[in-house]
């Protein structure tokens, strides 16, 4: 089932997210909709707080559905190291239409949980580390407009206010 994408200004959006605690069914159910909902998008990555769950649990695929094997869940997933720095775009679902640069790590490693409860680490560089840090942030509340710069980041919410008045956001 596609799930509705929430976009800003949307409170889920900016709140620390609950973390994952039974790894049941149900929840297998809710990340397979999470990665239909993330290709209906034809995004790479999806945080349960952007289809409205406040949840610590978010899917990455950097393949867009075409490798099976590049899926990735990621439950009350935590950044336990990164190295070097990388000025690159980025957008996301929850902000349509809005693609700016920001610094992210270069390489990261994450710690975080499968569907099933199995603890697990991972290494992640240049486009999969962004897109880790990008979610990671999602599940804390924090949102890519606050990593570009004020001046960015101004014009942006201005932009998205013009789209809003204009019944286009």
């Amino acid at each position: 089932m596609i799930l509705e994408i929430v976009k800003y200004p949307d409170p889920v959006l900016s709140r620390p997210a609950e973390p994952v605690t039974e790894f049941d069914a149900e929840l297998r159910k809710f990340v397979a909709d999470m990665f239909e909902s993330m290709y209906a998008g034809q995004g790479i990555g999806l945080a349960a707080p952007q289809v409205g769950v406040s949840k610590r649990l978010l899917v990455i695929d950097l393949s867009v559905g075409k490798e099976p094997k590049d899926k990735l869940v990621l439950i009350n997933p935590e950044i336990i190291s990164s190295e070097g720095r990388l000025y690159e775009e980025e957008g996301c679902l929850s902000f349509p239409d809005i693609r700016e640069k920001v610094v992210r790590s270069a390489k990261v490693r994450i710690r975080a949980q499968n569907e099933h409860g199995k603890w697990f680490e991972m290494d992640g560089e240049d486009v999969l580390a962004r897109c880790f840090q990008h979610e990671i942030d999602h599940v804390d509340g924090m949102l890519f407009i606050f990593r570009m710069s004020a001046l960015k980041r101004d014009f942006v919410l201005r932009k998205i206010r013009k789209m809003q008045r204009d019944g286009k956001w």
